[in-house]
């Protein structure tokens, strides 16, 4: 089947699509832990994605979407645009899949994400986040060399993909004896995740948080219409969530299905990592903090039985000893 007639038959992400990428994900991939953390009296369910291969959940839609590509598509590569944890998840599925992968990056990504995509053998060209588009610079190469693009979070493979761990998060709770989830609070930036959960638990409350000046999805979703981030110079350690503004697949679903969305500060997020250093003994990055953020800052209630996304782990060591430091 072509790229063409694939897209034929996805019109959109769905539910069938997500049970259909776990199908493929349980094949190369453990599940990754649902651990119970207490707050103020009330249990709630951290899904620990920095505990995958590449230390994100992003491997989830990255090896979905590559994994559907035919041998003549193989053969042409894939181009991803990242800040890190998507670039890795696609280096890391284009390796195994014997795929050449080019990833578009800012310059000033993390030091160690990087280094890591580099390591999986996938090329890295750099872009400047606040005066180049990526996605300009990622469709010059697509032109030049036909390649497949992989959208970080604007493509129906990747949301199904992502939403794989909503699956995973429903049969551990069936297993603690739970039922639900009945809210999910999910990390946000372009809403590739928050989508995916959304279809795979279709019963579920989802909420979203992004970073404070990055809250672009929770303007969108109050003005009815997708508006970009204010000011892309906006200063942010939460790097995974820096979006510049969501794609329209993202939105349809979440606007249908976000029941509250909140932003939190750099220190609602330093103390959310510490909280996950001290009290589940894991490393959390910035981004894949801000969920547990809003939880431990008040800013979102849990319900009974509430999943939050702690969505990846990949962090230089000095500015996570900073910032735990700060939240002292």
């Amino acid at each position: 089947m072509t790229e063409q007639e694939l897209a034929a038959a996805y019109k959109g992400p769905t539910r069938d699509g997500v049970l259909r990428a776990m199908t493929k994900i349980a094949d190369i991939l453990p599940q990754t832990p649902l651990l119970p953390l207490e707050v103020d009296g009330v249990t709630i369910w951290c899904k620990a994605e920095m505990l995958q291969p590449i230390g994100a959940f992003k491997i989830r839609g990255a090896w979905h979407r590559l994994s559907d590509l035919n041998e003549e598509e193989r053969g042409r590569g894939v181009v991803g645009v990242s800040s890190g944890n998507h670039a890795q998840g696609v280096a890391w599925a284009a390796k195994k899949l014997g795929i050449a992968a080019t990833i578009v990056m800012p310059s000033n990504a993390p030091r160690m994400k990087l280094e890591a995509t580099k390591a999986l053998g996938a090329d890295v060209v750099l872009y400047e986040r606040a005066t180049e588009s990526r996605e300009e610079v990622a469709a010059g190469l697509i032109g030049k060399s036909g390649a497949t693009l992989v959208h970080a979070f604007g493509d129906p493979w990747v949301i199904e993909g992502q939403g794989t761990a909503g699956i995973e998060i429903t049969e551990q709770l069936r297993g603690f004896g739970l039922s639900g989830p009945d809210m999910i609070v999910s990390c946000c930036g372009g809403g590739g995740l928050a989508s995916g959960l959304a279809l795979a638990c279709p019963d579920a409350e989802i909420a979203i948080v992004e970073p404070e000046g990055w809250d672009d999805i929770i303007r969108s979703l109050d003005a009815g219409e997708i508006l970009p981030v204010n000011d892309l110079t906006y200063p942010t350690h939460c790097d995974a969530l820096q979006t510049p503004q969501t794609y329209p697949v993202n939105f349809e679903i979440l606007r249908r299905r976000v029941s509250q969305g909140v932003w939190v500060s750099t220190g609602e997020v330093a103390s959310a990592m510490r909280v996950v250093f001290e009290k589940l003994h894991l490393v959390v990055e910035p981004g894949g903090a801000v969920a547990l953020a809003a939880v431990l800052a008040g800013k979102i209630q849990p319900k009974a039985v509430t999943a939050v996304t702690l969505s990846g782990g990949n962090i230089d060591r000095e500015l996570f000893v900073k910032l735990l430091a700060q939240a002292a």
